[in-house]
């Protein structure tokens, strides 16, 4: 089966300032799906922020077997490590930022 992973990802500091913040997604095939309430760890989840993100909303399209997943969004308060740096390290570890073009789609 087909798992996206979707996260959003904001930061306090930056949404003062120019309103920051970005989908990101990882896709890959697994025979194990995450329900909610479960916790996914990732390698490029930074350690010094959480050590899994909680799965949020599960939606099943069997047709296509595929599922999405929803983690709970990550609002970055500490300033130890800035926002464009965080989403670089899940891009190094195979997420890849969601544009404004697949968003809308996503939400249709």
């Amino acid at each position: 089966m087909k798992i996206n992973l979707m996260i959003f990802i904001s930061s306090i500091k930056k949404q003062k300032e120019n309103n920051i913040g970005e989908i990101v997604m990882k896709t890959f095939e697994s025979n194990i799906r995450p329900v909610k309430g479960d916790i996914l760890e990732d390698p490029g989840f930074h350690p010094g922020f959480h050590n899994g993100y909680e799965v949020v909303k599960v939606t099943m399209n069997y047709a296509l077997n595929e599922c999405w997943v929803s983690l709970c969004p990550l609002e970055l308060e500490r300033e130890e490590i800035k926002i464009e740096n965080y989403i670089e390290r899940l891009k190094e570890n195979g997420w890849c930022v969601v544009s404004k073009e697949e968003r809308n789609l996503l939400s249709e």
